[in-house]
């Protein structure tokens, strides 16, 4: 039985930050993980992808953003139960919870945080000819090493944060990119569509909207993408990859089945500290939901420090927090 003061349900950005806030409060955590090390989908997914609204970072790579968070949690001495899956939670009569794992870890803490991000996901894929038969063969749903792509022709379908900064980055690595849309206006942030728009103006890559990809096409690997206009007219091109990205599927697993209140795949929070409708259960992160929500790391973060707050009262209910230094670690002291 590992016994620590917070267990933490994912080992992505917002937990390991989570673990940084708790620190300051002189709380010990644990991080659990399916994925067999911590950073969560900026490791597993788009570890090259850049990221932009970081504060302080102009702009930082997911991965290298993952060695920082682990470098400031260092001091805190986290420890991890990593490439396990999370499949039982019990409220013991003293209280406090033990968290069980498919390897039969058993984590004994004082107060649960979901910070699971989409929970267990996949991606989304569209409804194109021949899709799978391509997959591992030229078509592939996430950028882990932007290398592979050098000097290859890329076919990039979506429209939102994923496609346009992809589109941005890959257009001075590979030989061709064209980004396809279904719609004339982007979901992702306005200064990414802005440099997607100016690329396509100065020729840096092909732009078609109001398009979509059908069917693929090669023998033993992709060699065409078929598309389809808003006038119904069809378009080949010539294509090594097609990299649809059309966002995540959520799927909750186990959590789904521990009594919290649960919209649209999403955990409802209360904004004044990230709790759920369970005492002793917060959720921060990409996996709650509540008026105004955004998807953004940094906004993991805000809920990371307000849930810390909260959850000091569980883990010292008899002890205040009293503050002398805002700039050192180590500024609380407890009274």
């Amino acid at each position: 039985m590992i016994t620590t003061d917070i267990g933490i349900i994912g080992a992505g950005p917002t937990g390991m930050f989570a673990v940084f806030e708790a620190g300051l409060l002189k709380m010990h955590c644990h991080l659990i993980d399916s994925l067999p090390q911590a950073g969560g989908q900026l490791s597993e997914i788009y570890p090259q992808k850049p990221i932009y609204d970081i504060p302080g970072y102009p702009t930082v790579n997911a991965q290298e953003l993952v060695d920082k968070l682990s470098e400031q949690i260092a001091p805190f001495h986290p420890t991890y139960s990593l490439g396990e899956r999370v499949e039982t939670l019990e409220k013991l009569d003293d209280g406090t919870w033990v968290i069980g794992t498919n390897e039969g870890t058993l984590i004994n803490c004082k107060v649960v945080v979901i910070a699971g991000g989409l929970g267990c996901f996949e991606p989304r894929k569209p409804e194109v000819d021949r899709l799978a038969e391509f997959e591992g063969k030229g078509v592939m749903y996430a950028v882990r090493n932007p290398e592979v792509f050098r000097g290859r022709n890329i076919v990039i379908a979506g429209g939102g944060d994923s496609a346009l900064d992809w589109t941005i980055f890959l257009a001075n690595i590979a030989n061709k990119v064209t980004l396809v849309h279904r719609g004339d206006t982007f979901r992702g942030a306005p200064d990414a569509a802005e440099k997607v728009a100016e690329l396509a103006k100065t020729g840096a890559i092909d732009l078609m909207l109001k398009s979509r990809v059908v069917a693929l096409d090669g023998t033993g690997h992709l060699e065409t993408v078929t598309l389809i206009g808003h006038d119904g007219k069809e378009q080949q091109l010539q294509a090594d990859n097609f990299i649809p990205l059309f966002g995540l599927s959520p799927k909750l697993g186990p959590i789904a089945d521990w009594g919290l209140d649960i919209e649209m795949s999403a955990i409802t929070v209360n904004t004044r500290d990230y709790s759920t409708n369970v005492e002793g259960i917060y959720a921060i992160g990409d996996i709650n939901t509540y008026p105004g929500k955004l998807k953004l790391i940094l906004c993991g973060f805000h809920e990371a420090a307000l849930m810390a707050q909260s959850a000091f009262k569980h883990v010292y209910p008899d002890q205040r927090l009293t503050f002398k230094y805002t700039t050192v670690y180590g500024i609380t002291e407890l009274a």
